[in-house]
């Protein structure tokens, strides 16, 4: 894996912040901002994957997809959501 250099600036509260949070995680500096920002792409990254994948969505595909689920009682892990209380 290559790595490259970046100079950060960060404003001093979102720095302690993250400091405070490598420490907890027991992680370094670098490494939590390295990490923060892979989670940032992964999620933007996924977003626009689903974004491209909707544009292709027509009428009806959904009921096609719902048509396809069995009939019957709900399976363990089925509950509907949220929970009655």
């Amino acid at each position: 894996m290559s790595k490259s250099t970046y100079p950060l600036k960060l404003p001093a509260s979102v720095k302690d912040a993250a400091v405070r949070l490598a420490k907890k995680d027991g992680v370094s500096l670098n490494q939590w901002i390295a990490s923060a920002v892979a989670q940032k792409i992964g999620s933007m990254e996924t977003e626009e994957f689903f974004a491209r994948y909707a544009e292709r969505a027509k009428p009806g595909d959904l009921a096609k997809i719902l048509s396809r689920v069995p009939a019957g009682p709900l399976q363990d892990g089925d509950e509907p959501w949220p929970p009655k209380t």
